[in-house]
């Protein structure tokens, strides 16, 4: 009887590691697929975006607004939509928008500030979950009030969820500064 016990009691550490090493197994394989999947989306996102930068950098008119809603792209110029955007092109907007404000060494990609911008960015966050959520609608919210009070550590709280290392801004451009750096980089 006793051999009988510890025979059985053998068979059932030896299933419950076989049940365990599997359940790990298929674990990893399933995290692995969904971060190949992530990085894949953001690979293509950040090539469409770095692509589109250069053709809509500078200011934006009403009629640059109109023509985008004609031709059914967001405020920015884009194809995404509200129900299609994630956290990498929150930040990838929210920046570039703060580089019109923001004094920094380097500054890659501009869009920007306007009303009907921050109104869209603001009803995205109504339609996507987001993992940094709270953060750009804190930004946001203040900025839909033309409070740029602390848009350096906007820039620079978006500038770090990028993994940034040159950039960081550095103190907020006065209203001559603003408008000149708007108009060096207006098509």
């Amino acid at each position: 009887m006793k051999k009988a016990i510890i025979i059985f009691s053998c068979a059932l550490v030896v299933l419950g590691l076989v049940a365990w090493g599997t359940y790990s197994w298929l674990s990893n394989y399933s995290e692995t697929a969904d971060n190949t999947s992530v990085a894949k989306e953001k690979e293509v996102t950040e090539e469409v975006l770095q692509e589109n930068r250069k053709e809509i950098e500078g200011t934006i008119t009403e009629e640059d607004l109109a023509t985008f809603k004609e031709r059914d792209l967001n405020p920015f110029g884009e194809e995404q939509k509200l129900n299609e955007l994630n956290d990498y092109i929150y930040q990838e907007y929210i920046h570039g928008m703060s580089h019109q404000k923001v004094e920094a060494s380097k500054k890659w990609g501009f869009y920007e500030i306007h009303s009907n911008r921050i109104k869209w960015l603001l009803e995205g966050l109504d339609e996507v979950e987001l993992e940094h959520e709270t953060a750009y609608r804190n930004i946001l919210e203040k900025w839909k009030e033309e409070n740029f009070s602390s848009v350096d550590g906007d820039h620079n709280a978006i500038w770090e969820l990028q993994g940034g290392t040159v950039g960081r801004a550095t103190g907020i451009l006065s209203a001559e500064e603003e408008q000149a750096y708007i108009n060096n980089n207006t098509d």
